[in-house]
C-alpha cells in the first residue's frame, strides 16, 4: 500500500494582477494542514498549471515546501513534449516531493503501446512514486483495462487518480490489489471509498475540509450510515463546485473567505455572480 491515502486536496493557485499571489498561497495550505488532510497536490488542472510557466510552477512547488512536509507534496507534471517533460521532471526531483501526478500527453492521442512506452519512460527516470492521472476529457485519449493493468505492474506507479469515468476500470484496479486508487471526481467520492479506493483528490475539499476527512475517516472505520450521511451534507457543495469550470467556484467560495483573491488567469475566468452567490450558504 502506498503513502497515498486519505484527502489531497489539489490546491488552487491565487492570483493578484496576473502574477502568482505567494503569501495567499502560504496562507491556503497552511488552512489546509489544518484541517487534516493528508497532503496538497501542487500545479494540477485545479492549480492552472497549464496556464503556469514551468518557472512558476517551480516557484509555487517551492513556496508549497516552504510550509508542507515535503512527503506530504505531490507535483503535477504534465506536457506533450516528452523531451521537455523529461527535463522539467528532473528539475522538480531536485527538490524533495512525495510523488508526481502523471496525465497522458494532451492532443497526441497516443495508441494504447504509446501510453505504456510513455509512462514507462516516465516512471524510469523519476526516483519517486508516480501517480497516473486517467483525465481523458481533458488529454483527448481513454486508457483500455489492460493497458492501465499494464502500466501499474511498474514498480514506481503506486496509485491512479481516477477520472476515467470507466467503473469497469475502476473496479479491475481495485481488484487487482497493483496500486492505490485515489478517486478525482467528487461526486462519486462516496461510491469509490465503499468499493476500496484508498482516498480521493478532491477540489471541492478546499471547502468544509474537515467533513471530507470526516467522510474518508467513516468509510475506513465501516461507519458507512454516518459517511453516507456526511456525503450528503456535502453533495449540494460538490454540485456548486462544478457548476462552472473548475476553479472558478473554488475560489469564489475561497475569496468569500477572505483565504485569497477570485482571479483566475486567462483564458479563464472569475466565477459569476450567480455561481459567487450560490458559495454563500457554504462559508
Amino acid at each position: 500500500m502506498s503513502a497515498f491515502q486519505g484527502i489531497w486536496v489539489p490546491v488552487v493557485t491565487p492570483f493578484h494582477d496576473g502574477a502568482i499571489d505567494f503569501i495567499g498561497l502560504r496562507r491556503l495550505v497552511s488552512h489546509l494542514l489544518e484541517k487534516h488532510v493528508a497532503g496538497i497536490m501542487v500545479c494540477t488542472t485545479t492549480g492552472e498549471a497549464a496556464s503556469l510557466s514551468r518557472q512558476e510552477q517551480l516557484a509555487v512547488l517551492d513556496a508549497v515546501l516552504q510550509v508542507v512536509p515535503a512527503h506530504r507534496v505531490v507535483m503535477g507534471l504534465s506536457g506533450n513534449n516528452q523531451i521537455e517533460l523529461l527535463q522539467f521532471q528532473r528539475e522538480i526531483l531536485k527538490r524533495p516531493v512525495a510523488g508526481l501526478l502523471v496525465p497522458a500527453p494532451s492532443y497526441i492521442r497516443p495508441c494504447q503501446a504509446g501510453l505504456e512506452a510513455f509512462f514507462r519512460t516516465v516512471a524510469d527516470a523519476s526516483g519517486v512514486p508516480i501517480i497516473l492521472y486517467d483525465i481523458p476529457y481533458r488529454t483527448g485519449v481513454s486508457f483500455e483495462r489492460a493497458t492501465l493493468l499494464n502500466i501499474a505492474a511498474h514498480e514506481r506507479i503506486v496509485a491512479i487518480k481516477d477520472c476515467g469515468g470507466n467503473l469497469a476500470n475502476t473496479l479491475a484496479l481495485i481488484a487487482s490489489g497493483q496500486v492505490d486508487v485515489l478517486c478525482g471526481e467528487d461526486i462519486q467520492m462516496f461510491n469509490a471509498l465503499c468499493l476500496g479506493a484508498t482516498g480521493a483528490i478532491a477540489a471541492s475539499a478546499h471547502v468544509h475540509t474537515e467533513q471530507f476527512v470526516a467522510l474518508c475517516q467513516q468509510v475506513r472505520d465501516n461507519q458507512l450510515a454516518e459517511a453516507r450521511a456526511t456525503f450528503f451534507q456535502l453533495l449540494p457543495l460538490i454540485n456548486a463546485m462544478f457548476s462552472e469550470p473548475n476553479p472558478a467556484p473554488v475560489k469564489a467560495a475561497l475569496a468569500l473567505q477572505g483565504l485569497i483573491g477570485s482571479e483566475l488567469r486567462a483564458p479563464m475566468q472569475a466565477a459569476s455572480a450567480a455561481v459567487t452567490a450560490q458559495m454563500q450558504p457554504f462559508i
